[in-house]
Formats: structure tokens, sequence, C-alpha cells
């Protein structure tokens, strides 16, 4: 077997757990995808928007 041949295999297992948090911005729950870090802000959806880091659109 190859790197190729296992890497998506991962995302064949179904729905991704999702954990309940509450945004650090807006207070409203949300769920996210991994287990929140006491001390570090979870977003969501709406307000991860906001927060998220400008990309860099160098060409």
């Amino acid at each position: 077997m190859g790197y190729g041949d296992d890497r998506g295999s991962r995302f064949n297992q179904g729905p991704r757990e999702m954990y309940d948090a509450v945004c650090s911005d807006c207070g409203k729950e949300t769920k996210v995808p991994f287990k929140p870090i006491e001390g570090r802000p979870v977003y969501c959806r709406d307000c991860y928007t906001k927060h998220r880091p400008k990309r860099d659109d160098r060409q």
C-alpha cells in the first residue's frame, strides 16, 4: 500500500462526531467538529467568518 491508498479512508467513516459549544463572540449555542479546549475561543459559523484569518491572495 502506498501513501495515497489510505489517504481518503478517514473521510468514509460516516458523520463526524460533533461537540456542543458556546460561541465566544455572540454566546449562541453551536456544534463544532472538535473537542473545545478551555481557554481557547470557539466561534459559531457566522462569527467564525468574522474572525477567520484573511487569506493572502498573492499571485
